[in-house]
């Protein structure tokens, strides 16, 4: 009956210690410092963006192609995984700090006697050692951070996920942008030197004055220059690509399609209430800032009393033989009050106080951070229409002038300075609309990432 006596006050002061008190501050979420709307909110319909899956958004096989395989081998990417992984861990023994651990232990002495001869002594049982009742929650409290921390670097993992859909998608609309310049002005190059040809002909017929030739050599090796100058810059945006990928870009990816044929969903923006509180970035800021909030309940725990346990019940004697014959048990218990600690618990205090005030800015420098992403992708898709629109109509203006300067310079009417002049400015022209058209498609994928699109599924906690 003795032996059963321990597990009878274990029970009672196990329950005590599973529903100790709480001294977490009552959390509540600061009031998001920003407008209560967009300056540029969108009136279109369409399905939000943190509802549309990437593949709706974009109906690209070849950048399908390139997200799957940058989410098998980004290491930015797998990093972020790995440092949920090692969240989970930390929980996981943070968690096993609340309910006692349970050891078998056997032993075995031999000591001389007070007759002289040796005494022999056995045991054989289960023992917990040193296990904290967290009457004051401050075991819990630890806990609760823990579990904040790793829902923290799994939001982490979701807006890594999310940029990486969005930088992969950017970098190759780059690179078509690239191939379309370069196709551009080898087209470009090809009519100057056929230009130049013609040019130095005459000049050596005596048709032709110096000025016409050095304009005629001089637009020829600007597009050269040129020509260099974005087969330079197609090789640092396809270097950007592998690494954001992760290996070597296969060769069987499919073949882009015609530039300036892609389309991209079009997007509501609604109210930042609902926008930024759905970002995996903001909600990673507010798990980190509920987790120095749990910090200050363990601050301010440690200012009460510590009561351990350590306990063992099993079997005991002298003789091996009859080791089971008997049985032994035993229990102490140890209450530690603070009491002068040369302020170590007050600094610990202070310290966890200053640590949830600067996670509050942290969170709202966040939500700010947020809303001006979305604001600025907001007016760009407000503008850049509009931009390129009166763009291409400045291309196809300055290509009707390059025919008519063509037409005039067969005529004999106008001279060829001025048919190269109007070539310059149509290349020119043509390039811009290019570079508006990859502006356009990148702020579309921006604006599709900054509301919240592209983001996984978050990680259940156990």
């Amino acid at each position: 009956m003795l032996a059963r006596r321990p597990f009878k006050l274990a029970l009672p002061l196990l329950a005590a210690a599973l529903s100790a008190c709480s001294f977490i501050p009552v959390y509540e979420r600061p009031a998001a410092p920003v407008a209560a709307e967009f300056p540029l909110p969108a009136a279109v319909s369409g399905t939000p963006a943190p509802e549309l899956a990437w593949a709706d958004f974009v109906a690209d096989a070849r950048l399908q192609a390139l997200v799957d395989l940058a989410l098998q081998n980004n290491r930015d990417l797998r990093i972020a995984v790995l440092n949920v992984e090692q969240t989970r861990a930390a929980l996981g023994l943070q968690r096993a700090d609340r309910l006692p651990t349970l050891n078998a232990g056997v032993a075995a002495s031999r000591t001389p006697g007070s007759g002289g001869d040796m005494v022999n002594s056995y045991s054989l049982g289960l023992q917990v050692t040193a296990f904290e009742l967290d009457l004051f929650g401050r075991v819990k409290s630890l806990s609760e951070a823990a579990l904040a921390r790793y829902l923290a670097s799994d939001e982490g993992r979701r807006a890594a996920q999310a940029a990486l859909l969005a930088a992969v998608a950017q970098a190759d609309l780059a690179l078509r942008a690239d191939d379309e310049l370069l196709s551009l002005t080898q087209r470009t190059l090809a009519s100057r030197q056929d230009g130049l040809k013609l040019v130095r002909l005459k000049f050596d017929g005596g048709a032709s004055a110096e000025p016409e030739l050095r304009s005629a050599e001089s637009l020829v090796a600007a597009a050269r220059a040129n020509l260099a100058a974005l087969q330079r810059q197609r090789s640092v945006d396809a270097n950007a690509l592998t690494l954001l990928v992760g290996q070597p870009l296969p060769a069987t990816l499919p073949v882009p399609g015609a530039w300036g044929q892609l389309r991209l969903a079009d997007l509501p923006a609604g109210l930042p209430s609902e926008v930024l509180l759905r970002r995996p970035d903001v909600r990673q800021a507010e798990q980190q800032l509920i987790a120095a909030n749990a910090n200050i309940g363990a601050a301010r725990a440690a200012f009460f009393p510590r009561i351990a346990l350590t306990g063992s019940a099993g079997f005991a004697s002298n003789q091996l033989s009859g080791l089971f014959d008997n049985t032994a048990w035993s229990f102490t218990g140890q209450l530690l009050q603070p009491i002068f600690d040369s302020g170590r618990n007050e600094a610990n205090l202070a310290a966890a106080r200053a640590g949830r005030d600067i996670a509050v800015a942290q969170y709202e420098k966040t939500v700010q951070t947020a809303f001006r992403e979305v604001a600025d992708s907001l007016a760009g898709r407000a503008t850049l229409d509009e931009q390129l629109a009166a763009q291409q109509a400045l291309a196809d203006a300055e290509a009707r002038r390059l025919e008519l300067a063509e037409l005039l310079y067969r005529g004999g009417v106008a001279s060829q300075l001025d048919r190269l002049d109007a070539e310059r400015n149509t290349l020119a022209a043509r390039q811009a609309v290019v570079q508006l058209q990859l502006a356009r498609l990148q702020n579309a994928v921006q604006l599709y990432r900054v509301l919240g699109g592209g983001v996984p599924p978050a990680t259940t906690a156990r």
